[in-house]
C-alpha cells in the first residue's frame, strides 16, 4: 500500500522521534527495493537494529519526503539517486555496524 507525501513524513518522523536522539543520528533514503537497501546495502540488523520504510504514490513525492529529513531536518543522506521506480522513503539509525 502507498501513501501520500504528508503521510509519510509523519510516520518516519513518528518513528524517529520515538526512538529518540538527534536526527543527525539517522540516515534517510530512497530505494525501490527498500529491504536490500538497508539489510544488504547498508547493514542494518533486521531484527534488532532501529529502521522504517514507506511507500510514497510516486518517485516525485519519495524524494520530496527524503528531501525534507536531508535538508530541514539535518539527518544523513543525499538526494538524487534511484529512478522513476524509486517508490520507497527508508530510514535507520546509524550504529557502528551500518554502512552510509
Amino acid at each position: 500500500m502507498t501513501i501520500t507525501k504528508q503521510t509519510a513524513k509523519q510516520a518516519i518522523k513518528d518513528y524517529i522521534d520515538g526512538w529518540g536522539g538527534v536526527y543527525s543520528d539517522w540516515y534517510v533514503g530512497i530505494a525501490s527495493d527498500p529491504r536490500r537497501r538497508l539489510f544488504v546495502d547498508h547493514n542494518v540488523n533486521e531484527e534488532n537494529g532501529r529502521w522504517i520504510f514507506q511507500g510514497c504514490d510516486s518517485s516525485s513525492i519519495a524524494r520530496d519526503v527524503e528531501e525534507f529529513f536531508v535538508n530541514t531536518l539535518e539527518t544523513k543522506g543525499g538526494a538524487g539517486g534511484g529512478d522513476y521506480t524509486t517508490r520507497f522513503v527508508y530510514a535507520y539509525r546509524i550504529t557502528l555496524t551500518t554502512k552510509e
